[in-house]
């Protein structure tokens, strides 16, 4: 047998898997194949999206289910027996294993992380592959793990039969959890982005814990109801009958499982702090869900309960570690042992990606001052200043302008999906009410469907509340549009929200990151693959921070050369706690205060608002701000791959489907979609794909598709071909026209109408004496298309 022709999957079959099971390896419990551990990044063309390619281990082996110590990356026989090594690590890298090895069928290059070995990188024979106990040995060292912690680590997850395994990073989280436990680390703090499944893995970590008997009573805390209900209800169900939810200010002692919010257990009054019924030393374990909020704070009611049970471990969960003067996860927990960012979720394709719009308004940039002596609509004297965007919605209320929000929103609404999950965010209760009256009146016919199609969901609307798990719940068609202030901002497990709308003054990093994460959750069910915020208060200037960490993929903004550049003004409290905030937690908004003396807003019904900015910016793949325009960001992706105008035509003459360079370029950053809105409306008709770039990047004129089809036509180009072909080509040149050259290199088009007509696929195949003359004949067509 020739081992050079071998593909990699027989390399794989014939000489890997032998080696791996004579060294003592259980093929079927500890050993897994081709394991695809990303879904691919989601890329988002206009209104369409795809996904990119997975990270795909060929092997990676297990010490036992859930706790992988080795990778194998295989490469067939024409490469070397370490090509595949740089790949591999990169894989060991993200699964947090310490083993890695690359072959090519003739024995194996390994190389160890772990520090354990002699050297780094070894070669070794098929036969010297290592068994599982020399591997968890090794393993073991690089922990530091001591024989009684090795035990411990060994605690099994919970399975329900159902084949469902945690994703790579919550393995890795959880494992380290439970290692960091055995090793008798006190304090522990993981930060995992909003929606990647923190409360699942809070679960698996407490399962293994408590099932093996590690740690025999456990509380989890939680700063709202809603998730406190949905953690008990959904991931903690396997509890069972040893978990309940302390509620109405009782405590019983006789369970293992204990749920709480943490205003449950405390309050301003000795008798309200409950907690202390328990005895200190009752709790083995407290899971701190949402920590940054406050158990970090030394003057928290988290924090109290904390140094009460201080003889317990402390599990922090967070996606927004609170680093401030006053308050400092890192200070209580020490650094992470495990940080899974929003960027690696959106790379990694488990968290949706998204578009932003920004919208300026002419006062919020320019300011305005008001004339002397003028009254508000309530008869108050404003104050002769300029007032501009830091004042908006909250020392001023022009109600033209919360009327152009609603009525972009409304826009946007119309020309995408009226019926896509929105959340407004607003500056206060008063600001989240005319923003519903507002949406309200722009939407008449939707809300004579349904009242609810706009809902305010803030603390003090018990209605509104009442609407929230409505609005959450996919299945639920309405409320479609939730106005509100502070109440949503964390815990709100929107996975169908599209649109997130900041009309709130934001300059907490943290409260960022929790609103973004409203709708980072993807949901293929109910085509949720990416989302888009519009933004009116410049919020999203905080992507610029360097503490951010998840880019856009596209940005509508102004341009700096062609509008009014926005005052240098980065007031804000330092925690975005402004007049309307939500200081205690609660949910629960309030207004007309601010530094202790009483807040007057002025009301103003006379002042017109008018867009000056509404542009397009996009991020590009390396997650950099694209400042130019989109016709000099083109020409700059094309002549990347093209270097002249005839090295282009070249490649597309050449190719089998033009849709492969169109797809390419995609990848490439050509945003097709935009483009062609962008350029067909000054050209005023629409473009082929091929035109697009002649015109952008080499400045060629550009034909519609129409053009281009009747100068075919012109040259009789179909003369040679009678019958059921010559309709045929016909036909496909007037779908060519109408909607694209991608279209007619697709064969299934044969079965719809005209086509249909003319006879069944195979007959229409057969009138150009078969696929290979219908190929040939459809490459011609190309030719003569594209001819001039």
């Amino acid at each position: 047998m020739d081992k050079k022709s071998l593909s990699e999957r027989d390399i794989c079959s014939k000489y890997i898997a032998p080696a791996v099971q004579q060294a003592g390896w259980d093929m079927h419990k500890q050993v897994r194949e081709e394991v695809s551990f990303t879904k691919g990044r989601i890329i988002v063309r206009g209104k369409l999206h795809s996904r990119g390619e997975a990270r795909r281990a060929d092997f990676i082996l297990y010490h036992q289910a859930n706790l992988p110590i080795a990778v194998i990356e295989a490469k067939d026989n024409k490469h070397s027996v370490g090509s595949g090594m740089q790949q591999a690590l990169g894989y060991a890298e993200a699964l947090d294993v310490p083993f890695v090895f690359s072959s090519n069928g003739d024995g194996f290059l390994f190389h160890d992380r772990s520090g354990t070995g002699s050297q780094v990188e070894t070669e070794l024979t098929l036969d010297q592959f290592p068994s599982p106990a020399e591997l968890w040995h090794r393993y073991c060292q690089w922990k530091g793990l001591d024989t009684t912690a090795q035990h411990k680590i060994e605690a099994p997850y919970y399975d329900d039969g159902s084949g469902r395994m945690p994703r790579y990073y919550q393995m890795n989280a959880i494992n380290r959890t439970v290692e960091a436990v055995a090793r008798g680390q006190e304090r522990i703090l993981l930060v995992m982005a909003t929606g990647t499944g923190k409360t699942y893995t809070a679960f698996q970590i407490i399962w293994r814990l408590w099932k093996s008997k590690q740690k025999k009573r456990i509380l989890f805390l939680a700063d709202r109801n809603i998730l406190v209900d949905q953690t008990k209800n959904n991931d903690f169900k396997p509890f069972g009958q040893a978990m309940t939810k302390i509620a109405k200010r009782q405590i019983d002692t006789s369970y293992e499982i204990y749920l709480s919010l943490y205003q449950a257990v405390t309050g301003t009054d000795e008798e309200m702090n409950i907690y202390k019924q328990f005895s200190r030393d009752f709790f083995d374990l407290i899971v701190i869900d949402e920590c940054h909020r406050g158990s970090a704070s030394e003057d928290s009611a988290w924090r109290e309960i904390l140094d009460y049970f201080s003889s317990a471990t402390h599990v922090g969960l967070t996606a927004t570690p609170k680093e401030t003067k006053e308050v400092s996860s890192i200070t209580y927990f020490g650094e992470p042992i495990y940080s899974y960012t929003l960027k690696q979720g959106i790379e990694d394709g488990f968290l949706a990606p998204y578009k932003v719009v920004r919208i300026d308004f002419d006062k919020d940039l320019q300011g305005w001052r008001p004339p002397k002596g003028m009254l508000d609509k309530n008869g108050e004297l404003i104050e002769d200043r300029i007032y501009n965007l830091k004042d908006m919605d909250r020392t001023l209320v022009i109600e033209a302008r919360t009327q152009l929000v609603a009525q972009k929103v409304t826009e946007l609404l119309k020309a995408t999906d009226p019926f896509q999950k929105t959340i407004v965010f607003c500056d206060d209760i008063n600001h989240a009410e005319r923003m519903r009256q507002a949406l309200v009146n722009l939407n008449p016919e939707r809300v004579a469907e349904n009242r609810k199609y706009v809902m305010r969901i803030t603390g003090d609307d018990q209605e509104g509340k009442a609407e929230l798990d409505n609005f959450i719940n996919p299945e639920e068609r309405y409320p479609v549009i939730a106005t509100t202030s502070k109440l949503m901002t964390t815990g709100v497990d929107a996975q169908t929200c599209k649109l997130i709308v900041l009309d709130q003054h934001i300059k907490s990093m943290t409260e960022f990151k929790q609103i973004i994460g409203r709708g980072t959750r993807i949901n293929e069910d109910y085509g949720k693959y990416w989302f888009t915020i519009m933004d009116f208060k410049k919020a999203t200037e905080l992507f610029a921070d360097p503490a951010f960490d998840g880019d856009p993929v596209v940005i509508f903004a102004p341009d700096a050369n062609e509008w009014p550049v926005p005052p240098d003004d980065p007031q804000g409290d330092e925690d975005g706690i402004t007049a309307g905030g939500d200081n205690d937690g609660d949910g629960l908004e309030f207004t007309g205060e601010e530094d202790g003396k009483k807040c007057i807003k002025y009301v103003i019904d006379t002042v017109p608002i008018y867009v000056v900015a509404e542009r397009v910016q996009y991020y590009g793949p390396d997650g950099r701000l694209i400042t130019e325009s989109l016709h000099d960001y083109t020409r700059t992706c094309v002549k990347k791959q093209f270097t002249s105008l005839d090295d282009f035509l070249r490649r597309w003459s050449d190719a089998e489907q033009k849709k492969v360079i169109i797809e390419e370029m995609a990848v490439q950053g050509v945003m097709w979609e935009a483009l062609a809105e962008e350029v067909e409306k000054k050209q005023g008709k629409p473009l082929d794909p091929f035109d697009l770039i002649c015109h952008v990047a080499f400045d060629q004129p550009a034909l519609s598709r129409r053009e281009r089809a009747e100068q075919v036509k012109k040259r009789n180009y179909f003369a040679k071909y009678s019958g059921a072909a010559r309709q045929v080509l016909e036909a496909l040149l007037d779908k060519y026209a109408d909607t694209g050259i991608e279209h007619i290199e697709d064969i299934k088009i044969l079965q719809l109408d005209p086509f249909s007509q003319f006879g069944a696929p195979m007959e229409l195949v057969k009138a150009f004496g078969g696929k290979a003359g219908y190929n040939q004949a459809i490459h011609e067509l190309e030719d003569e298309l594209y001819a001039s």
